[in-house]
């Protein structure tokens, strides 16, 4: 999904790459990451109460859109992550690459312990597209803090499909209803929702590595303390694909997610 980001947002500053190394405190191993996989960094768009019109809120007073070129067709997310801790704001990426462009963020908020500090999460994609790919209006929202988790929504949503249908956990859903699993009370949050999915993928990284290990493991005894360690894992992550937050939001409850301040 791609948006039409409002002109009034425009911002178009390039941001040049020893700006991030200062403020990121980048080593030699992401300098050399950024010269190999990132051509040119924008500060495309500002989205903020005077540009979109919207009250900021206790965690998001602004959002700030990140066009970023790469120079191969696949980016390690560290290069991200340098230019996330770099801003002291939420920030939505748009990736280009060979005429191809795809949506990426993390979710970002203010430390409880330390409001000058940021909490970063896992980092959730969208599906490589045209670039002259229609675009959709930004989503009708009440706060910056609201509009900020409808556009992540359906990152967030997308990666939950794609583990739950995963047929390499084991545990597919059915491909039409990859949220089978009925609801028992009222909707999850963003970050919740959030939580579960890297729940979830974490798990399924844990079994993929378990799986690596039996595969080179020679001896009975070990093989059969593996087997365990797979078995237990792969509980685990049925009890997650079977949990209350595996099922998705309806659009209504979406449309009340999305309208809800942010306290």
């Amino acid at each position: 999904m791609l948006y039409d980001w409002p002109r009034a947002t425009a911002f178009g500053r390039v941001i040049p790459k020893n700006k991030i190394y200062e403020h990121a405190g980048a080593g030699t191993a992401l300098k050399d990451l950024f010269v190999r996989e990132v051509d040119q960094i924008v500060w495309a768009h500002k989205l903020a109460p005077e540009t979109i019109n919207l009250p900021a809120s206790k965690s998001v007073s602004e959002i700030q859109v990140f066009h970023v070129s790469q120079r191969e067709s696949s980016l390690d997310l560290e290069a991200l992550r340098a230019i996330d801790r770099a801003i002291p704001f939420p920030l939505l990426f748009e990736l280009t690459h060979n005429g191809r462009v795809k949506f990426a963020a993390a979710y970002k908020r203010p430390s409880e312990a330390d409001s000058s500090k940021w909490v970063l999460g896992d980092y959730f994609e969208g599906e490589w597209q045209p670039e002259d790919a229609p675009r959709m209006p930004l989503p009708v929202a009440l706060s910056m803090g609201a509009l900020y988790e409808l556009l992540l929504s359906p990152l967030v949503e997308r990666q939950a499909v794609k583990l739950l249908s995963n047929p390499a956990s084991g545990f597919a859903e059915d491909p039409q209803s990859p949220f089978a699993v009925p609801r028992s009370d009222g909707p999850l949050s963003l970050e919740a929702r959030i939580a579960h999915a890297e729940a979830v993928k974490a798990k399924t990284r844990e079994i993929e590595r378990i799986k690596t290990r039996l595969a080179r493991e020679r001896q009975f005894n070990k093989r059969v303390a593996i087997n365990a360690e797979l078995r237990a894992a792969t509980q685990e992550l049925e009890r997650l694909l079977n949990a209350r937050a595996a099922s998705a939001p309806s659009k209504d409850q979406e449309n009340d997610n999305g309208q809800a301040e942010d306290a």
